[in-house]
């Protein structure tokens, strides 16, 4: 029988039972992909990581290992996997913060998350900087958007189209002109999915301003598993969407609150900078609170 040990972390919020919830299982090579997909349907989360520990001098070199799955798939990056993981690894394998930093060495490359504070659970990603994709500005997009989403057309913000965007995982960033609309969105997943395929990703992630004054912001993103209380990789992306089109300044922190329809709230802090015409460091950050530790026990 293997023993594995697990902690339960809720990410993006600094109080349990809020946030999305997220597994981290520690291992040291023993477990084969098809056995972390099983054992990520047995948690049932949005998500769930594994880290193998190796060699301290390769976990210098290269950052610590950890791979991410969804109840169906392993993702190359994911963002409140990344954050909730490192602050798992600042809590109980201290050694791997070196000079304020944890480095995962992900499917889609090395992620830092910086800690400032070595008594906070506060930590800020830099996520990969962005590739902007396919741009949904035609009356017709909109109008089959507005129809898979449960939006209308008029919902749309006037100054930024839709837009494909990735920093590791794609997904259609959709900026609203309030946040209101968020209320009435209900993505039909199965002919969302036919159609973003074709532009290399699978989610809307809508968002909208929650005042007309140095607004902040609010998001949904609903995908096959349900609704996600927050989604890190998601809101990487649509920062550096606002800032490339010049809803965001450049290099401000913004404020973006998510999964208050469910009852998960979750408050994600994003920047990026937008210099000779590209956008760069994408930050992503917030707190994690420890919800559970036990162990897998496994034949």
């Amino acid at each position: 029988m293997a023993e594995f040990n697990y902690y339960v972390v809720d990410v993006f919020s600094d109080r349990a039972l809020a946030g999305n919830p997220l597994a981290v299982v520690f291992h040291s090579g023993e477990l084969t992909s098809n056995q972390m997909q099983q054992i990520a349907r047995e948690f049932n989360l949005s998500e769930t990581t594994f880290v193998e520990r190796r060699a301290e001098s390769i976990e210098a070199a290269e950052g610590v290992r950890v791979r991410i799955f969804t109840t169906q798939e392993e993702l190359n990056f994911a963002g409140h996997p990344t954050l909730g993981t490192a602050t798992v690894l600042k809590l109980h394998a201290p050694e791997t913060l070196r000079a304020g930093v944890i480095t995962l060495a992900e499917n889609v490359g090395p992620i830092p998350v910086r800690f400032d504070d070595s008594s906070t659970l506060f930590g800020d990603m830099t996520q990969r900087d962005p590739d902007f994709g396919a741009e949904f500005s035609t009356h017709s997009e909109k109008t089959e958007i507005a129809r898979l989403t449960g939006i209308n057309l008029e919902d749309f913000h006037p100054g930024l189209a839709p837009r494909v965007v990735s920093t590791g995982t794609a997904f259609a960033i959709v900026p609203l002109r309030s946040a209101d609309a968020l209320s009435r969105v209900y993505v039909r997943h199965s002919e969302a999915s036919q159609w973003l395929q074709k532009t290399g990703t699978g989610w809307f992630y809508l968002l909208g301003p929650t005042g007309a004054q140095a607004p902040e912001w609010r998001a949904r993103m609903q995908f096959y598993g349900g609704e996600d209380p927050a989604t890190g990789s998601a809101a990487g992306c649509a920062i550096s969407h606002l800032v490339n089109g010049g809803l965001v300044e450049s290099g401000k922190r913004t404020h973006l609150r998510q999964g208050v329809e469910i009852g998960r709230p979750s408050e994600i802090f994003l920047s990026a900078v937008h210099v000779n015409g590209k956008v760069t460091n994408v930050s992503v950050a917030g707190s994690t609170t420890p919800v559970a530790n036990g162990w897998l026990f496994l034949p």
